[in-house]
């Protein structure tokens, strides 16, 4: 392996060497002598983990600005693992989705008295998984990654073992996921004897060939196929982005799982599977047949996108339990990207663009309203109905602050990172002529803002009822930091969104 391959792939390596070497220390470092049941604490496993990441993400960063298109030698394990910057770009998202996810994990672990070392490795390697995805121009490759990133997920959302509601949501979970991913690798079977193909350039232009000779007998049951497998291949990314109706998923695994893995499945998986969902529709089946509006996946996903949003934003609304509307929260902002990605058909760049900067801004929106969520309730005085935070406004209110800051980024209010995030979906929308998904996606927002501004009615203008429990905000420097670190993010992009847009559109793909 030469220097340059080795410089190239220097942010995934990074990470790998750290977390494996992080793992090695929890294993041979011993364990708290006040800690019971063998669980030792990790408060500094979770700082290395955090720096691991972060460093990945500079490592990315440096990369750009070098230009990664002057690497030659990495050029050899294309279409295996490609490095452009749309990698780079993904790359340096998804590590600091889980960089701030160690760092609440860090506090919420020990506070919940379920600190286990073995978290951290999974959190790691699920997101070298989640880079693998990113980068993956073959089937092959795709799959390897998408495992390699579910498997420490499906691990992370049952960390809670002496919970039934976690249990229930691992397994839940692990068997929709298993079935996802069944649905995934046939569709590729199905490509491959259509095309001879598993690399996705190779698809897209041999379904170019079979769409040009249709009518020819020999030819058209190979298109029959092929459909049939582009039709699975769909259905196992929309799982993964937890589109409507393969989201019931969701709100149990994100309910289940310990907040600081719900963080990092709402951040940096559902990044990951945007990242391949771009790769396979864009590269895979990016040919004039399979991008119409006529005969092609452009109108599934546009109705995926209004089914998405719309059902996710009106059942968010009936929830009681604030975990469970950020849950699906998150499922409604699947369907406002996924809006950006239809637009890439008739405005490929401003379609991406507009996609990869959603991306970004709602990282650290996201992981912020998790994090203040965690911040906001301590062991056995957790928040986790709207009742729970009544009146915290007054008696916390930096930590309702720091909610309500994240609460109003999701929202769209500006000048916060997500009123840009919407403003160039719509804006992408409109300059693809799609100006009904762009309507409804506004319409959308409008309702949403409804069940965010009610945590803030509860916080600032509800007191605790009698005898009701109150949640207390727990203590933790590393809480804090993920919060200061998000919040400042959410401000500056939100203040100055222009380097960031730039960014997303030189990651487009080509």
């Amino acid at each position: 392996m030469t220097k340059e391959l080795l410089l190239a792939l220097s942010p995934i390596l990074i990470i790998v060497l750290g977390g494996s070497l992080l793992m090695l220390t929890e294993a041979f470092g011993g364990k708290d002598k006040d800690q019971k049941n063998g669980e030792g604490s990790g408060s500094e496993v979770a700082l290395g983990t955090a720096i691991t990441l972060v460093a990945g993400a500079v490592a990315a960063l440096g990369l750009w600005a070098y230009g990664p298109e002057k690497f030659v030698d990495v050029k050899a394990l294309a279409p295996y693992f490609v490095l452009d910057r749309f990698t780079l770009f993904f790359t340096f998202v998804i590590s600091l989705g889980g960089a701030l996810a160690a760092l609440l994990a860090g506090g919420y672990l020990p506070e919940h008295k379920i600190d286990r070392g073995e978290f951290y490795p999974l959190l790691t390697f699920s997101v070298c998984g989640a880079i693998v995805l990113a980068a993956a121009a073959d089937l092959l490759s795709l799959f390897l990654g998408l495992e390699t990133m579910s498997l420490g997920v499906y691990c992370l959302t049952g960390f809670r073992r002496g919970s039934a509601r976690s249990t229930e949501a691992s397994v839940k979970y692990f068997l929709l996921g298993s079935f996802a991913a069944a649905l995934t690798v046939y569709g590729g079977a199905l490509l491959y004897g259509a095309t001879g193909h598993t690399d996705l350039a190779g698809i897209r232009d041999q379904a170019a060939v079979l769409t040009q000779n249709g009518l020819d007998p020999a030819v058209r049951g190979k298109l029959g196929v092929f459909v049939i497998g582009m039709v699975l291949v769909i259905a196992g990314l929309a799982f993964k982005i937890s589109a409507v109706p393969f989201h019931m998923w969701a709100p149990d695994a994100y309910e289940g799982a310990p907040t600081p893995a719900t963080s990092f499945m709402a951040v940096s998986v559902k990044t990951a599977a945007f990242a391949m969902m771009l790769r396979v529709l864009i590269g895979g089946f990016g040919d004039p047949a399979s991008m119409s509006w006529a005969s092609g996946w452009p109108p599934v996903i546009a109705t995926m996108a209004v089914v998405t949003m719309t059902v996710a934003n009106l059942v968010a609304g009936r929830q009681e339990s604030v975990k469970r509307m950020l849950a699906y929260s998150s499922i409604a902002h699947a369907g406002y990207i996924l809006v950006g990605v239809a637009s890439t058909v008739r405005s490929s760049a401003d379609g991406q663009g507009s996609v990869l900067f959603y991306l970004f801004a709602y990282t650290f929106s996201t992981a912020g309203a998790f994090g203040a969520l965690i911040l906001c309730g301590s062991r056995g005085k957790e928040a986790v109905s709207y009742e729970d935070l009544a009146g915290i406004g007054k008696r916390h209110p930096v930590a309702a602050a720091a909610f309500s800051l994240f609460l109003l980024s999701l929202i769209g209010v500006p000048p916060t990172a997500g009123f840009f995030g919407k403003l160039y979906i719509v804006k992408a929308a409109l300059g693809a002529e799609l100006y009904v998904l762009g309507i409804i996606l506004v319409l959308n927002s409008v309702l949403a803002a409804y069940y965010y501004l009610r945590v803030l009615v509860y916080m600032y203008m509800r007191e605790p009822q009698a005898g009701a429990p109150i949640a207390v905000p727990m203590r933790s420097g590393y809480v804090a930091a993920a919060l200061v670190l998000a919040a400042t993010a959410v401000i500056i992009v939100g203040l100055l969104p222009g380097s960031s847009l730039e960014m997303a559109l030189r990651a487009a793909l080509i």
